[in-house]
């Protein structure tokens, strides 16, 4: 079996259970505390961890760009991710994580790499739900639901990297593309855990002018399918009378877009609307097992003429 094939049905057994590994690394104390915390980062999204190389500063590069790294032949951005969060590193930037995010490669130097765990993404909280999201998705408690459980810090590296990376930003409003043409009474339910990726996506839909509701997690925007559903059923109509589409990142607290798909494509109030499966996942390996799970597509983020484009090709079949 190919190495790739391998790697598939490796995640495929995880999000199945609605699971997934987390590389839990360090980045220093943080300002005003001797204190040195965990970070987690999924690890579908790490291509390779290397002893840091040789960084080249570039001439009035952003704040928070180390420079650049030759990395097996291609030049990529590196990250001060110690920083970007406010932390101290106590023995200096001696790891380079380099990951796949929408599109691109980059590296983020941290300060050491703890372990690799595999989670339940019911371990996984909210940041937004606790008040203290910051620069963070979420939270998640490394050893389960008990008193003084550990906890580690999931970044937004969405955010981070447009506001590191000025070239990532991108002109929604003017990229999105013509209206949108959603069946009568029908509106697109999304989910989405990172703040900004949310705003990106309200003003790419705003623009397009297909009403929508947002919501931040796999589990919440279940939730609203089955309160959409029982609005339905009162007015004599369908889910599907109701819902045009779901757009679902996959990385999310509590249930991922995986788990959130096949729950909806098993489901037979649901299993006929279309499934967008819209993340920052990348790479071959990834995409193939994202179209492993049942949706109906699957986009990078974030482009909006080419999200429109696919929600258009989607809603026309």
């Amino acid at each position: 079996m190919s190495t790739a094939q391998q790697e598939i049905d490796e995640r495929t057994n995880l999000t199945s259970n609605n699971q997934f590994e987390m590389l839990l690394f360090r980045l220093g104390a943080a300002a005003d505390s001797d204190q040195r915390e965990l970070f987690g980062i999924n690890v579908f999204k790490v291509r390779e961890i290397l002893v840091m190389p040789n960084i080249v500063t570039i001439a009035g590069s952003p704040k928070h760009l180390l420079g650049v790294a030759n990395i097996r032949g291609q030049i990529i951005p590196v990250i001060d991710l110690a920083a970007v969060v406010g932390c101290k590193p106590r023995n200096g930037l001696n790891i380079l994580l380099v990951t796949e995010y929408a599109r691109s490669t980059q590296g983020f130097a941290v300060e050491e790499v703890d372990e690799i765990v595999r989670l339940d993404w019911s371990q996984v909280l909210s940041a937004e739900s606790t008040s203290v999201a910051g620069l963070n998705t979420s939270i998640a408690r490394l050893d389960g639901n008990i008193d003084n459980t550990r906890l580690a810090q999931v970044l937004d590296v969405e955010h981070i990297l447009r506001s590191v990376l000025p070239s990532s930003k991108s002109k929604v409003k003017a990229e999105a593309g013509p209206a949108l043409i959603l069946p009568p009474g029908t509106k697109i339910v999304a989910a989405d855990d990172s703040g900004f990726a949310r705003t990106l996506i309200e003003q790419g839909l705003t623009a397009m002018g297909a009403p929508f509701v947002m919501t931040k997690s796999g589990k919440e925007a279940w939730d609203m399918l089955e309160k959409i559903a029982e609005e339905a059923i009162a007015e004599g109509k369908t889910a599907r009378d109701k819902i045009a589409l779901v757009l679902t990142d996959l990385e999310m607290p509590e249930m991922d877009g995986f788990t959130l798909t096949r729950k909806i494509k098993k489901d037979e109030r649901f299993k006929s609307i279309p499934v967008v499966i819209h993340s920052s996942l990348s790479g071959t390996t990834n995409e193939d097992h994202i179209r492993s799970v049942g949706a109906d597509a699957y986009i990078a983020k974030f482009v909006a003429e080419e999200l429109g484009a696919t929600i258009r090709s989607v809603l026309s079949r």
